[in-house]
């Protein structure tokens, strides 16, 4: 709650508006209109780098929790119906190209605009999960969240982009959409208020 709290304190930052505005993107792909309408089991799967990785626990938990939520069960390696791949990413929103005079400090970070220079840089954070048939390997739904703070850690905004990634579950035609939240004052959990289709 603390990590939400201070994801929401960071937006109102950035953008002088409060919490109210707070929304991120979707974007889906599945196979067929019946995707994740079988048992409801899974086993992640994991890559070394996750493994290896500090922050990588909490993340996990984070998506775990919520799929508890919907109903899915982790059989904890053993076969499943589905197995679930998690990426996540960080970056930088905007990226400069750093020429000969460019002083040390600026070369290739871009300008960000005003807001870089009166807030700090933005960044634009990623949370993808494909769903798997674990028997034949072919990926049933594929769901991508897209986020977009001052905060380079990616952590802050995993709760915002799990959140998002199961607003629906599966989405629907068409493939894109916002999904729009509020933050709970007392508690901080992101809640949410709307989701729109977006325009092609």
């Amino acid at each position: 709650m603390a990590k939400i709290a201070h994801l929401c304190a960071a937006l109102a930052a950035a953008s002088l508006t409060g919490c109210a505005g707070l929304s991120a993107d979707v974007h889906t792909v599945s196979s067929n209109a019946a995707v994740l309408e079988g048992e409801q089991t899974y086993s992640l799967a994991r890559t070394q780098p996750q493994d290896d990785s500090a922050d990588h626990p909490q993340a996990e938990k984070l998506l775990r929790d919520e799929l508890v939520k919907h109903g899915f069960v982790d059989t904890a390696g053993k076969p499943a119906h589905y197995l679930l791949s998690i990426a996540y990413s960080t970056r930088p929103a905007s990226i400069g190209i750093g020429g000969e005079d460019c002083a040390p400090g600026d070369c290739g970070a871009g300008s960000g605009g005003l807001g870089a220079l009166l807030w700090g840089r933005e960044y634009q954070h990623a949370l993808t999960l494909r769903f798997f048939d674990y028997a034949s390997g072919t990926e049933g739904y594929k769901v991508n969240a897209v986020f977009k703070d001052r905060d380079a850690d990616p952590l802050h905004a995993m709760p915002l982009l799990v959140k998002t990634a199961f607003a629906k579950l599966p989405f629907d035609a068409p493939a894109d959409w916002r999904v729009k939240f509020s933050i709970d004052k007392s508690s901080g959990v992101p809640n949410v208020e709307s989701m729109k289709p977006l325009p092609r």
